[in-house]
């Protein structure tokens, strides 16, 4: 028995170190557009992006790291781009809180998340929110991203008498956007793996062809220092001192706590490791990675760490075991020498990414109840809140707080987990904190 095989039970998986770095490559590939576009999202709320870029590879890396070594999950950790959204539209800009202090944030979410872990909160959550509420929360951060996505490819503009309306043809960013939006989802359609990546790249090509993407000073050179970010969560925590960041924190507790545990419950029943009872193998391990990864990102300077929808890729090739994961980790610490070509990468390049990572998620909306006006309404309000309010925690708010008033109304009171009464009044007082 070769040593890989007793860390990471290759025979017992039915799985080869070959199949395993296949796997690997292609979650790579197809996450590996989160180079460019977690930076671009940072940046907007202040960060510089080359410290941006190096973070977000170094934070996956080790993330990938604890989630191979201690659960043994065939799953990529990554900052997710709805927590990155709230963290850098919402927190940074609508709120207009410094990034510094923003990622205390992160840090004090991240603490509490290892915490509730410990103490095996997370499942008793888990449990008593509704299914329909979680598969609404994952469809509502879709269409939330998928907008951003628009407005940053300007196909979506301001209107000062629609709010919002179409953006005008004559701009060259438009046609970028439609040019690699087009692209990539004919790729998506075909099949082909890593389509986001490909996407993002002949976009990029098509915008330097145009005369409208600057062409890279080269290609390889070291990474940019992380010196702006590190440890900038850390200094800050003292700044985690009034209501408005206390509901701050306890809503990226919340977000990162449902994205995280859906996906990661999609991920493992993919990979065949869910029991016939229904079980999920070293889950609480599992639970434990993620929250170590929230740490390490939040004190190198990133949004909150999550399952990556994009490991499905690499499971569907045959990864089953950790080994994919820790395969994943080496090739972001080798991607960190292609820096130059983030500062050629505009926001109309990385818009289609968006786009569809917001499509992928908004396919939950199929999972939703509508037959039941009492279960539909709290629902509808979530997917639509976030988008319309332009906020996350708005929208998850709408619907914790609908799903119990509609339960009462239909009689159905005893159904609703005392849980779903505290966080109840946890969002009314969310509204009235952060709204007065």
């Amino acid at each position: 028995m070769t040593t890989l095989d007793k860390v990471f039970h290759l025979n017992d998986a039915h799985t080869t170190v070959k199949r395993e770095l296949i796997a690997a490559l292609t979650t790579f590939v197809s996450l590996s557009y989160i180079l460019f576009v977690n930076p671009n999202i940072l940046h907007a709320a202040g960060i510089n992006k080359g410290a941006a870029f190096t973070v977000t590879a170094i934070s996956i890396a080790i993330g990938c790291f604890i989630m191979g070594l201690v659960a043994n999950y065939p799953v990529a950790l990554a900052p997710t781009l709805g927590s990155a959204a709230f963290f850098a539209y919402n927190v940074c800009g609508g709120m207009h809180i410094n990034w510094q202090t923003a990622l205390a944030a992160v840090l004090v979410a991240s603490i509490l998340f290892i915490l509730i872990t410990v103490l095996k909160l997370r499942e008793i959550v888990v449990d008593a929110i509704p299914q329909d509420l979680k598969y609404a929360i994952s469809a509502g951060i879709g269409l939330f991203i998928a907008f951003i996505g628009l407005q940053n490819g300007k196909l979506i503009v301001n209107s000062d008498s629609n709010l919002v309306t179409l953006g005008k043809f004559n701009s060259p960013a438009v046609w970028i956007t439609l040019f690699g939006l087009t692209l990539t989802v004919i790729l998506m359609a075909m099949n082909i793996p890593g389509s986001i990546f490909i996407g993002m790249v002949v976009t990029a090509v098509f915008g330097v062809i145009i005369g409208q993407v600057a062409v890279p000073k080269g290609i390889i050179a070291s990474a940019p220092s992380i010196a702006p970010t590190f440890g900038q969560a850390v200094f800050h925590l003292k700044d985690i001192n009034t209501p408005q960041l206390f509901m701050v924190v306890l809503t990226f507790l919340l977000v990162t706590f449902f994205d995280t545990a859906g996906t990661l419950i999609g991920m493992t029943e993919q990979a065949g490791m869910v029991d016939e009872n229904g079980k999920i193998p070293r889950i609480g391990k599992a639970f434990i990675s993620d929250s170590l990864a929230m740490v390490e990102g939040a004190v190198l300077g990133t949004a909150p760490l999550g399952t990556s929808v994009e490991s499905s890729a690499g499971i569907a090739m045959g990864g089953r075991t950790g080994l994919t994961a820790i395969f994943v980790g080496i090739f972001f610490l080798i991607s960190m020498i292609f820096s130059p070509l983030l500062a050629v990468i505009p926001t109309t390049v990385t818009a289609p990414a968006l786009i569809i990572v917001g499509v992928l998620m908004a396919g939950n909306l199929k999972k939703i109840n509508w037959d039941k006006f009492e279960i539909a309404f709290p629902a509808f309000l979530t997917v639509v809140g976030m988008p319309l309010t332009y906020s996350i925690s708005d929208g998850l708010a709408l619907g914790m707080i609908a799903y119990p008033i509609t339960m009462i109304a239909s009689k159905q009171a005893k159904k609703v987990s005392p849980m779903m009464y505290v966080l109840l009044v946890v969002f009314v007082l969310f509204f009235l904190i952060t709204n007065m």
